[in-house]
């Protein structure tokens, strides 16, 4: 039997959730009865399960004490880490604001992956951030580049995506180059909008201060004193990504972020962000992070459904070498 002191009612309420539906998870995850005693929560089973769950309820306090709501999917992570014996990590990941959206809320971290992700944009040069659908990697990336330009760091955001699916080739969409290529980037559009505000963001863009372009458009060009971001880069190919990382300028940052699960380059084509990913980890101010389905923070059946993928290419990798 473990005993955790909460130390106030409000911290016992949303540790324990709506209808006690955050230590009945705790309790079905880890195969514990649990009950509340006081501003205490008591934990039964066994010895080193117990404690184990004791681990997962100090976590969620440090949640609790950062201002941040607990969520199913956090839930999930802290029990997880738990299990490996890395529940004290979560305090880190807590620590720090990433950014601050239009309407004063802070952007944290939510997984120690994510946090060395942060930490390695913002430390290097060129960051790759690799990882399955949900993960923050270009929502994180997005926040920095707001971050770096409101803090006079860089003069520009460059955002750029491969138009894989119009075979780069936008000409039979109707309207100009922003409107053919709206549809590919609707996520980093929303992001920038969530922390400019709508105003600021479309004032910003027809200043030229937020730029947006498919990827075909970087060639020929120097990007200086911008924070770039190459968003689903898995479907560059090597010619485009050496092409993309070549234009490099003076006081400019990069981000690469992609999926290589989700390769959509015809067949034959080998993808840029892989080849790249090989021979650039090790270079001096590059950094390659590489985020997994543990960093999912989306709905939980997100980080199932990767898992589940994972290992069915995996078993299909195996029968090959057969």
């Amino acid at each position: 039997m473990v005993t955790v002191d909460t130390g106030a009612l409000d911290k016992l309420q949303k540790v324990l959730g709506v209808f006690d539906e955050n230590i009945n998870t705790i309790a079905r995850e880890l195969r514990l009865t649990a009950h509340v005693e006081g501003t205490k929560i008591v934990l039964e089973g066994e010895d080193e399960t117990a404690r184990v769950g004791a681990a997962v309820i100090e976590s969620l306090l440090c949640i609790v004490s950062a201002g941040e709501e607990i969520d199913k999917t956090r839930l999930l992570y802290c029990i997880e880490l738990a299990r490996e014996g890395h529940a004290s990590d979560i305090e880190g990941v807590m620590k720090g604001v990433v950014a601050v959206t239009s309407r004063g809320k802070p952007i944290k971290c939510k997984t120690v992956g994510q946090k060395n992700y942060v930490a390695a944009v913002e430390k290097n040069t060129i960051t790759f951030g690799v990882g399955p659908a949900g993960t923050g990697k270009t929502y994180l990336a997005v926040c920095l580049a707001v971050a770096a330009y409101k803090g006079k760091e860089v003069e520009k955001i460059i955002l750029t995506r491969p138009a894989v699916e119009a075979g780069e080739k936008l000409g039979f969409l109707p309207g100009d180059l922003q409107t053919k290529v709206d549809p590919y980037l609707r996520p980093l559009y929303d992001a920038l909008q969530e922390l400019f505000g709508l105003e600021t963001y479309q004032k910003l863009m027809e200043k030229g201060v937020i730029e947006v372009a498919p990827l075909a458009y970087m060639r020929g060009r120097t990007l200086s004193d911008a924070f770039v971001i190459l968003d689903e880069a898995q479907n560059a190919t090597r010619e485009q990504m050496k092409m993309f990382l070549t234009r490099l300028g003076e006081g400019s940052k990069m981000v690469v972020t992609g999926d290589l699960t989700q390769t959509d380059l015809p067949d034959g084509k080998t993808s840029g962000l892989k080849h790249a990913v090989k021979i650039l980890d090790g270079v001096e101010e590059i950094a390659v992070c590489k985020l997994s389905e543990k960093d999912v923070v989306r709905h939980p059946l997100v980080s199932r459904i990767v898992r589940a993928y994972e290992h069915d290419e995996n078993k299909r990798k195996k029968g090959e070498k057969k």
